[in-house]
């Protein structure tokens, strides 16, 4: 695929964006019809009477710099949720094209899909492989035409496993010219893998999902990247709203990017990889619990024998864990996220009882 847009949407690729005010901070401003005063509650450096940036260009650079890509591959969004919403919007035409999906696997891209009314079409990850791509089945059913984005997940939620760099592979070169491929790495900071998008410059219809809601305990701020062709983010970036981030998001994450901030996230991802171990084996050594899957994320996916008893347990030490029984594939799965040792230790004891 040349020309990763060219299976977009018509109308987005006509569409003209929203002129927003000129963009310099070295005037003072009188034309955005803002307050001139800031309010008293306001802690941001940059004042909350003002509009932020229009489109984050500084913090785009810099997570360019932290994804190592060029920062004309990076349009940063209100968290991977708007990023996997603004492509199904400017890829698929409502009633006729598709997403395919992988289940068991984060929810929002079938919800996306179903807000434009796209549909969805779901290949299942193969669970008696240890929850692995079916590569020949997605190939086959791109084939008919009406795919324009395939969702990966790696590590996958629920079910914490990084899914294999072959496989993948393999996907995107099936796929060319005839589906965008959407890697999600939302948890790739936990996993002793490289990230896909090594993948965008050789891969034009490949896009990869970060974010700084996990490694970076940023969820509250609601910042993700896209990394995509220039050309895709150009597209995208059209139908972003100007001033979409809020000016105190965009001031925590250039502090979460500075270098002290950056080794303490290291550390905190290490240590998170401790638990899990621990926490891994020391589940698996209870007699109530059928199975712990491996797991290359910040949570362990477990199969318990009762799990309304466990659900039980955990409710009265007041923790809250998520309960994936409703969900093809997953068995007598819940999914516990790994704590700080103190709450793991809890945890344990609350099944130790």
């Amino acid at each position: 695929m040349n020309d990763p847009i060219a299976i977009a949407r018509p109308e987005i690729r006509a569409l003209q964006a929203y002129e927003h005010a000129a963009w310099d901070p070295s005037f003072e401003r009188l034309h955005a019809n803002e307050l001139p005063w800031r309010t008293a509650s306001d802690g941001s450096q940059a004042g909350l009477n003002r509009y932020p940036e229009p489109h984050p260009d500084t913090l785009g650079a810099a997570l360019a710099r932290l994804y190592d890509v060029p920062a004309d591959h990076a349009l940063v969004c209100r968290g991977s949720d708007e990023a996997i919403d603004l492509l199904v919007r400017g890829f698929c035409t409502a009633g006729r094209d598709a997403v395919l999906v992988c289940p068991p696997t984060f929810g929002m891209y079938a919800v996306a899909a179903q807000v434009q009314g796209a549909a969805v079409t779901s290949i299942p990850l193969r669970r008696e492989a240890g929850y692995t791509l079916d590569v020949a089945a997605i190939a086959a059913r791109c084939e008919r035409g009406d795919v324009k984005l395939v969702f990966i997940c790696t590590p996958n939620n629920p079910t914490g496993n990084a899914l294999a760099a072959a496989d993948i592979l393999a996907v995107v070169e099936r796929t060319a010219g005839r589906a965008l491929v959407v890697v999600d790495e939302a948890y790739v900071e936990f996993a002793a893998v490289p990230s896909c998008a090594q993948l965008v410059e050789r891969h034009p219809h490949v896009v990869v999902l970060r974010t700084l809601s996990k490694a970076h305990g940023l969820a509250g701020a609601r910042i993700g990247t896209l990394i995509a062709d220039p050309r895709i983010v150009a597209l995208l970036r059209k139908v972003v709203p100007p001033y979409a981030i809020a000016q105190p998001c965009i001031e925590a994450a250039m502090q979460a990017l500075a270098a002290p901030q950056l080794r303490l996230a290291r550390e905190r991802v290490a240590a998170v990889v401790r638990e899990r171990a621990r926490l891994a084996a020391a589940l698996a050594a209870l007699p109530g619990v059928l199975r712990v899957w491996p797991s290359d994320a910040n949570f362990l996916l477990t199969e318990f024998h009762d799990p309304d008893a466990a659900i039980a347990r955990f409710t009265a030490a007041r923790l809250r864990v998520r309960d994936f029984r409703n969900r093809a594939g997953l068995g007598q799965a819940l999914r516990i996220t790994i704590g700080s040792p103190e709450q793991n230790d809890r945890l344990l004891r609350s099944l130790a009882c």
